[in-house]
């Protein structure tokens, strides 16, 4: 019979920050990554898609964006199993390797051009590595993080998967800023798109070294002893369905969520140029202001969420995004400059902050540690593939057919059945399956 190991020392508060920060830092990446595709769409799209105006244009890349959510399914399937059967800290190494190699195959990809119809499909191919990528990072990530915090700080420490998601996605921006302001429009539309892209994948690699080093958390390692390694189970997709309730609360709650972030974070960039009229230099600045203050928002309301609870903070996202979604995005519409406009999306992501801040915890507290991982990342990656994913097409093929205004009563509706679920669901910071570590 094997000899279980000793009980581990107590982890310090200086050890837990270290791993959280290189954890975050190569989710920080891994989102720079995914959302450089969407900030330089308007320069690249053309390369890829010569034929056609600038909303057909949008409306191709938009098409492979989505086409790239479609396999975040099979990422969140496969890197939950392998996270929660070989470690946390294995699997976001893999994420973050098949994140590199998506981002250097869009750098070196030839133009339509050049290659004809083998450019769009390796377009295609580099963004269902990306999604797989993202479709295990997000589970894995929200777990480790989850579990390597304290349970006073839980909420707060967790909060910080969204606060480099957001630094991805800005640092995404500043990189578009930068290269607007070096390169001639010319050369943007001609190359320049290529380099964040290359930029990427030089940070992946960076991130690989710094993941390196992350500890596993004490939640997994208790599963391990040392003669017999990981324990032997059943199927994890069999026991993750034995709980069904979970399952559909992680659906219900990540649906809305899902749909008004991706509006106010990535669509809106296009929106402000292809709706509002401004150009493509002021919509990012715009953004990056906005996000800028969001990223801010994240752990003051994770903190908030380990006094209050977690369900007050998903109420105050549900009620606001379902009451405030079409004033915002009609008013945002009309804007009569960048001032304006700013004020309305940062309005916007206040509201989304309820969400983004915490539903990363508010999943892993609902699974036991054998199917966090998974139970975290499938359910999540599968409802984010069907309306994250579509939300940007159904916003620029509702205004191609000139009824933009329904999809903001379709954002709406989505937040309203997600509020359904707030309503509805217990508060995890109290009913929490995840043990003191």
């Amino acid at each position: 019979m094997s000899q279980l190991p000793p009980p581990a020392a107590p982890r310090t508060m200086a050890s837990r920050v270290r791993s959280i920060f290189s954890g975050s830092v190569g989710n920080l990446v891994e989102w720079y990554d995914w959302y450089v595709y969407s900030a330089f769409a308007l320069y690249f799209a053309p390369a890829f898609f010569p034929q056609g105006n600038l909303t057909s244009q949008l409306l191709n890349s938009a098409a492979i964006f989505a086409v790239g959510f479609l396999m975040r399914p099979l990422g969140g399937w496969l890197m939950g199993v392998y996270a929660d059967r070989a470690g946390r800290k294995a699997a976001l190494l893999a994420s973050v390797l098949l994140m590199c190699g998506g981002s250097l195959l869009i750098a070196l990809t030839p133009a339509y051009g050049q290659i004809g119809v083998a450019a769009p499909v390796l377009l295609v191919v580099a963004r269902l590595l990306q999604g797989l990528s993202v479709g295990g990072e997000y589970g894995t990530s929200a777990t480790y993080l989850s579990e390597m915090a304290d349970q006073r700080n839980r909420g707060f420490f967790s909060s910080f998967q969204y606060v480099t998601l957001i630094a991805g996605q800005l640092l995404a921006l500043l990189v578009q800023l930068g290269l607007q302001q070096w390169l001639t429009p010319a050369e943007m539309y001609a190359w320049g798109w290529r380099v964040p892209f290359a930029l990427g994948a030089v940070a992946a690699l960076v991130a690989l070294y710094l993941r390196r080093s992350m500890e596993e958390t004490d939640a997994f390692t208790r599963q391990t002893t040392p003669a017999t390694g990981p324990p032997q189970r059943p199927s994890q997709l069999r026991v993750l369905l034995q709980h069904p309730r979970e399952i559909l609360t992680v659906v219900g709650l990540t649906l809305g969520g899902t749909v008004v972030f991706y509006t106010f974070t990535t669509y809106v960039q296009k929106f402000l140029v292809n709706t509002t009229g401004f150009t493509k230099d002021q919509a990012t600045l715009v953004s990056f202001g906005a996000l800028g203050v969001a990223m801010l928002l994240q752990p003051l309301l994770g903190a908030i969420s380990d006094r209050v609870g977690r369900r007050p903070v998903l109420l105050f996202f549900g009620v606001g995004a379902t009451l405030l979604t079409v004033p915002l995005l009609t008013a945002l519409g009309r804007a009569n400059g960048p001032g304006m406009a700013f004020g309305l999306l940062l309005v916007a992501l206040v509201i989304v902050s309820g969400y983004t801040s915490i539903n990363a915890v508010v999943k892993a507290e609902l699974f036991p540690t054998e199917i966090r991982a998974l139970g975290v990342g499938l359910p999540y990656a599968l409802t984010v593939a069907i309306f994250g994913g579509s939300a940007e097409y159904i916003a620029l093929l509702a205004k191609d057919h000139g009824v933009e205004q329904w999809f903001y009563w379709y954002v709406t509706g989505c937040a309203a059945f997600s509020l359904l679920v707030y309503l509805r669901m217990p508060d995890t910071r109290t009913t929490s399956r995840m043990r003191e570590e």
